[in-house]
């Protein structure tokens, strides 16, 4: 009678909803439910709808406090210290007599809003025992003054609860592994578990408006989220109305579902765009504009793309106008953000500021896209330089945001810069959607090559995490000051493979520890990241949640193989300049990385090399049968190869092996530039020789060339 009464008063106040009951039937006679830990109320909710009269062990310190008493009277309760093992047994020998126990692993309230350090003692619980583990994972209640987040979050008195209860799992472990081994192993696996949890009941199944729409309410209409050079922040209300007044001027030119070019630089008004298509069901096309005329073009026909926004001051200060005129004479229609501001009309304004206040009603209106849809289009290089578009849609970059914050802490309290180009995946992911449907305020800053003003800015705005590669992160280091960096929590490198000195040297010189990372377009980007609860140097960290891998045996190869992925992030498919707007999806969900990986004995993943010939030069995929293309026809009475070969400054270098004698750089760059093409695919280091190695098949025998090239 009690607990129903409770129950009902709980319903009224916070209107608890609570998914997969049928689950905890699933998983036998005993069982070990373990939650997260959001607040004090959390033990109250679990008593209260849980079946029965579980066993609950809950902190010593905890269980004293007056107010959980009477709903603790609801269970049976064992008090439990996390930092005693021995406290343990008991729990054992109570879970061995069959029924179910509640343990929150974390051992204490969170106070970042994530995850935090999971204690081994819940997992030798369910091992000692035999007992089947069911996940529940608890949301909601982070946001009442009964949790340790206030001032980190915007607190409401009666938030609404969710309560999802996932299928068993099961902690299998080698019978040959004992003590420590074993207890930090099943360790290890519960924090997988959990992790797991966070992320297959994250509400990814949503379009990208929607979960902004969505951030409002949870952060509020004024809570600042985006900023750029000119220092005037936008809050989720004034965004969603800039978003609703352009993308309703936009919609007036294109159709739902479009393929519509942006090519803008980090910028609020690019946020503005890009959250203005989506609110009118139009697909962004981020252009890469650094790869040279011919790419843009190339990209352009491959999506179909007729329509393109770009900024008349923008185009003038990159030096673009060549390019532009280009793309109207291929018949693309260019449009600038400073003419549509003038071209928008008072009524469309009016109407896009009344829709600002009733967001969520608005966009149903005008919006019948659904979360499979394609969300974004970025750009890639193709096997022989053509760029491919790759299509992802709002799941894809959904799931791969919630991978991302079930592994690290973001927060709203968290600043980001941005330096990243949002036509870069990790700049578009990670940099800019990421925060913005976190809370996270983004300071956005148009180019990540001016070294010295970077950690100026980093600093200035007390930034507390930052995205970079190697190239990036060390050329800032080398103009830094030792305190530029004092504010940053995290720093994580991607794109390129972090040399030991960039490591070094922020960790000695700026206190700051480089988590590195690994991915692609095609991913969303995220595969695998070190973390601050799993961090091994050298690796590339351990696979994000959710994600299926084959390696597949490579020759010559003896440990590891080629990486292929399926998931989730993983993409809708291709768009080939050979079939121009048609999507080509990977064969049954699955992507070959192409690149050699290794895992360790705790999943942690080497890079070993990469399948097809690419290099990274500066954190830019560049295709070396491009480079002998343009060799080719600069010379093409011989024969050419091309490799890559480590850089200290930009990762890696390009490699002409030739046996033309006179082979003149400058006669390199100037066709690269008559046809427009980025001069990084220009190899700037050549090496003449009188015959170029060849296999019996007369293909170039590369495996010669790389060994001559490193000499």
């Amino acid at each position: 009678m009690l607990k129903s009464l409770i129950r009902s008063l709980l319903q009224i106040l916070y209107k608890v909803e609570i998914e997969g009951m049928e689950n905890l039937d699933l998983a036998g006679e005993r069982v070990l439910i373990v939650a997260n830990h959001l607040s004090f109320l959390d033990a109250a909710l679990l008593a209260v709808y849980l079946p029965g009269k579980p066993l609950f062990a809950i902190n010593t310190f905890i269980a004293q406090l007056p107010l959980l008493k009477p709903f603790l009277s609801l269970a049976n309760t064992f008090p439990l210290d996390p930092t005693n093992p021995m406290a343990t047994k008991g729990l054992i020998a109570e879970l061995k007599k069959g029924g179910r126990a509640v343990i929150f692993p974390e051992g204490r309230i969170t106070v970042t809003g994530s995850l935090m350090k999971i204690y081994e003692g819940p997992s030798m619980i369910a091992d000692k025992a035999d007992a089947q583990i069911v996940p529940i994972r608890l949301d909601g209640a982070q946001y009442t003054p009964l949790s340790r987040l206030k001032g980190k979050v915007r607190t409401q008195w009666f938030p609404k609860v969710t309560i999802r209860i996932l299928k068993p799992r099961t902690l299998t472990v080698p019978e040959d592994i004992h003590g420590r081994a074993r207890r930090s192993l099943m360790s290890k696996k519960l924090y997988d578990i959990m992790t797991e949890m966070l992320f297959e009941s994250s509400d990814y199944n949503k379009t990208l408006f929607q979960s902004l729409l969505d951030a409002e309410v949870i952060h509020g209409s004024d809570h600042p989220i985006i900023v750029d050079i000119e220092r005037k922040p936008l809050s989720y209300r004034q965004l969603i109305r800039q978003s609703f007044i352009l993308g309703g001027h936009i919609a007036r030119s294109t159709t739902s579902g479009e393929f519509t070019g942006v090519m803008l630089p980090n910028m609020t008004g690019t946020i503005v765009t890009f959250c203005g298509l989506q609110a009118f069901g139009r697909v962004p096309a981020m252009l890469n504009y650094s790869t040279g005329t011919k790419s843009v073009l190339s990209a352009c026909e491959a999506a179909q793309i007729k329509y393109v926004i770009t900024s008349r001051r923008f185009v003038e200060t990159a030096k673009l106008t060549s390019m532009t005129t280009e793309m109207e004479k291929a018949g693309i229609r260019l449009s600038y953000l400073e003419d549509m501001t003038k071209e928008i009309s008072l009524d469309q304004r009016i109407k896009g500021t009344l829709a600002s206040f009733f967001p969520q009603s608005y966009f149903k209106k005008i919006s019948s896209r659904k979360p499979d849809d394609a969300a974004v289009v970025l750009f890639t290089s193709g096997s022989e330089g053509a760029p491919k578009g790759v299509v992802l849609s709002h799941i894809n970059i959904q799931s791969n945001r919630f991978q991302l914050s079930s592994r690290v802490d973001f927060g709203p309290t968290d600043k980001i810069f941005n330096a990243l180009p949002v036509f870069h995946s990790f700049g578009m992911t990670a940099g800019t959607i990421l925060p913005l449907l976190s809370g996270i305020q983004v300071f956005f800053y148009p180019s990540p090559l001016h070294y010295r003003i970077v950690p100026e800015l980093v600093y200035d705005t007390n930034s507390t995490i930052m995205f970079g590669t190697d190239t990036f992160l060390s050329g800032y280091a080398r103009f830094a000051h030792p305190y530029d960096f004092y504010s940053l929590r995290y720093v994580f490198a991607g794109a390129e493979k972090l040399k030991e000195e960039t490591r070094r040297l922020y960790a000695e010189k700026y206190g700051v520890r480089i988590f590195e990372g690994y991915g692609a377009t095609e991913t969303s980007p995220v595969l695998a990241t070190n973390t601050p609860m799993q961090y091994r140097a050298g690796t590339v960290g351990r696979l994000m949640p959710g994600i299926e891998y084959k390696l597949e045996p490579m020759p010559g190869v003896e440990e590891g193989g080629k990486l292929v992925v399926k998931g989730p992030n993983i993409m809708k498919g291709y768009l080939l300049l050979d079939q121009p707007g048609v999507l080509v999806p990977p064969k049954d969900g699955w992507y070959d990385t192409g690149d050699i990986v290794a895992f360790d004995e705790d999943g942690h993943i080497t890079i070993k090399g990469r399948a097809k010939r690419f290099a990274k030069i500066a954190g830019e995929m560049v295709s070396l049968t491009v480079a002998e293309i343009i060799a080719s026809a600069v010379y093409p009475q011989n024969r050419h190869a091309v490799v890559s070969v480590p850089d200290a400054k930009k990762g890696e270098a390009l490699v002409l092996i030739t046996d033309c004698q006179s082979v003149q750089m400058e006669d390199l760059l100037h066709h690269a530039r008559d046809k427009g093409i980025s001069e990084l695919m220009v190899p700037r280091k050549i090496k003449s020789v009188a015959n170029v190695p060849v296999l019996g098949t007369g293909k170039t025998d590369y495996v010669i060339v790389q060994k001559m090239a490193q000499e």
